[in-house]
């Protein structure tokens, strides 16, 4: 496993693992995922309200954001030109559920 902090890189075993990551250090595997994060860490006040602005937003549209217009607008409009019925679905996840069930007429 691997101890990493800022451009440092140290190979460790297990026994070593709690020491560095009280130093800060993120643990990874071998595969170079990250498997215990560094003690000490802080997120800007800033990166925290634009985080939570995000998570507002989505949950006041029921789980899709803003942004997601666009593509329920390009999705509505694949359906339409397909003929597809897309009954009450209005998120792009029930969009996509209807288009996937869809089964034309004849095969097509």
């Amino acid at each position: 496993m691997k101890a990493a902090k800022g451009n440092k890189e140290y190979t460790i075993d297990e026994s070593q693992q709690k020491a560095y990551q009280d130093g800060g250090f993120d643990i990874k595997d071998d595969d170079g995922s990250v498997i215990a994060y560094g003690r000490g860490k802080t997120v800007s006040y800033g990166d925290y309200m634009s985080v939570k602005k995000e998570l507002e937003e989505l949950k006041a549209s029921g789980g899709e954001l803003a942004d997601d217009q666009d593509v329920i607008d390009i999705l509505k409009a694949l359906a339409n030109e397909k003929g597809i019925d897309l009954g009450k679905a209005a998120t792009v996840s029930g969009i996509v559920k209807k288009i996937k069930e869809f089964k034309p007429e004849g095969g097509e």
